[in-house]
């Protein structure tokens, strides 16, 4: 039997994830306790996002759900808090920044925790919250024509992967005489057991409980992989390894690994660790 054996939030994109226990799943990816997955993001001087691609430190930037506040660590740092709070609308510091080919108006984060951050990733940045009035959808491209809502992930509310398909890439990877590679490498939101190596891939939808979650599209890799999530550091890219099983011709020869999903039923359902996970194949 298929059961859901990891949820991770990820608060600010590309900084370290929360692993939990249980989440809200809405249309726009997971929630925790009113906290949603990438609705912070750090971006540079021109307004334009930022990742572990350009700043691999980005990995030790660790968020923690607190009542009113989240918690931010990185080492050699203090701590940092930032209010839950949406700001008072006499008051509030907007920004247009740019993710991808998207413009979408965010809160500007005050100057002390700009600072903050600049100090951990090593450059000049501010961080920003997704509006409660901005709008972004996903591409129509791979959806079917459904506008999928998402908050400032890479392009879909919800990245799913199947822990088959992570032994399966590491017993490559120790063939090749590599260390194999933790999931947190690979980012998603949620991981499913039980199903065969790579079987996500033809999956039309999984449903828990009265969810459903609708892979559709192939999630391409970039060099994110190779960074240790503990270290920060890079290390040996696994692109090589993966680029021997795991291009997509659909995708212009991408190295994919993990389903980009989007959700089609359950708005507002709860998902927790240990939840029965029924996959529909699409043949």
């Amino acid at each position: 039997m298929a059961i859901l054996s990891e949820l991770t939030l990820y608060p600010i994109k590309s900084c370290a994830g929360i692993s939990v226990k249980e989440a809200t799943l809405t249309t726009a990816g997971l929630s925790v306790d009113a906290v949603y997955d990438r609705e912070w993001m750090l971006v540079d001087e021109q307004g334009c996002y930022l990742t572990q691609r350009e700043h691999p430190r980005m990995a030790l930037i660790a968020p923690r759900l607190r009542s009113e506040t989240l918690e931010v660590r990185a080492p050699g740092m203090l701590r940092l808090e930032i209010p839950l709070g949406l700001p008072d609308p006499e008051h509030e510091r907007t920004l247009e920044v740019s993710i991808w080919d998207d413009k979408v108006l965010a809160y500007d984060c005050d100057d002390l925790t700009a600072a903050w951050f600049s100090s951990a990733i090593g450059a000049p940045c501010r961080l920003v919250r997704f509006h409660a009035g901005a709008s972004r959808v996903t591409s129509t491209k791979w959806t079917g024509g459904i506008e999928a809502p998402t908050l400032f992930s890479d392009g879909y509310p919800v990245l799913l992967a199947g822990s088959a398909s992570l032994a399966e890439l590491n017993d490559k990877m120790v063939a090749a005489g590599r260390a194999p590679l933790p999931m947190n490498r690979l980012r998603p939101n949620v991981v499913i057991d039980g199903i065969g190596a790579f079987e996500e891939d033809f999956a039309d939808h999984f449903a828990l409980g009265a969810a459903q979650l609708k892979p559709v599209k192939p999630c391409g890799r970039c060099p994110i992989p190779a960074v240790d999530q503990a270290t920060g550091v890079p290390g040996p890219d696994p692109l090589d390894i993966m680029r021997s099983f795991r291009t997509r011709p659909a995708m212009n020869d991408a190295i994919c690994f993990g389903m980009n999903c989007i959700i089609t039923a359950g708005d507002g359902e709860r998902l927790y660790v240990g939840m029965p996970v029924t996959m529909t194949l699409a043949f």
